[in-house]
């Protein structure tokens, strides 16, 4: 027997949206294939009448049950997967999936996870920054010209979701949530720069590599505590064995 995604785990994450009739139009496109989720970050100036039109009378409760964040890290704290959205793409933002693949893999993850479809402002996208929260990058192929409007990239990401099924076998436990990889690479970083392994002049680049790596052990809850409370213990040793020099 397949299964299929967990839509009800699934919640589209608007940052910094510029027109408020794109995100009606996005509500629109998470109506139409089973998404019932939109959070919007630093978007408070847009005007809900603005985004009632796009999004018709179909999508409108959509529209009037956005949750509003002030920050990335605020909206995106609580989830336990977080794929992200570029339309450029390059070593610094990491290797890329179609939508397809990135379908596959959401079908097992949400059964069990909360998961973030992130996408980035009309104009720019998202930053390197930004994408250091995903634990996926997908890029949408196009015939030439890769820039997409807001609500088409959501609506072909939302659509192969919807079609994809996957085997019932391919279980995939709860994940750590983004606060608390968050907060593990912290210290991870600040443990590595005071033993010396990452470069001082440019440690962003390094723990870029780290992040990567780890991401795709796709750490538990359990897991982030056990790497946490290593770097505590060497904290400690190094500190220990100062005093005792």
């Amino acid at each position: 027997m397949n299964i299929q995604a967990a839509k009800d785990k699934i919640t589209i994450i608007l940052n910094k949206p510029k027109f408020a009739g794109n995100v009606g139009a996005v509500a629109r496109c998470a109506k139409n294939m089973g998404i019932g989720k939109i959070c919007v970050v630093a978007g408070d100036h847009l005007a809900r009448e603005e985004m009632r039109p796009q999004a018709t009378h179909v999508a409108a409760e959509l529209v009037d049950n956005i949750w509003y964040c002030s920050s990335l890290e605020e909206a995106l704290g609580n989830f336990h997967y977080i794929v992200g959205t570029t339309a450029r793409t390059g070593f610094a933002r990491g290797p890329v999936v179609t939508p397809r693949q990135m379908a596959e893999k959401i079908v097992r993850v949400s059964q069990e996870n909360s998961v973030a479809l992130l996408f980035g402002a009309e104009d720019r996208g998202l930053t390197n920054d930004e994408l250091h929260w995903c634990h996926l990058v997908v890029n949408i192929p196009t015939g030439g010209f890769s820039s997409l409007n807001l609500s088409h990239a959501v609506m072909i990401l939302c659509y192969e979701i919807l079609v994809t099924e996957t085997g019932a076998d391919a279980f995939q436990p709860k994940l750590a949530t983004a606060a608390d990889l968050e907060g593990m690479y912290g210290q991870l970083g600040d443990l590595l720069q005071k033993i010396g392994f990452l470069n001082k002049e440019n440690p962003d680049y390094w723990m870029m590599h780290i992040r990567r790596f780890l991401s795709r052990t796709q750490l538990q809850a359990r897991e982030v505590k056990i790497i946490r409370g290593i770097c505590r213990q060497l904290v400690w040793y190094e500190g220990n064995k100062s005093k005792s020099a």
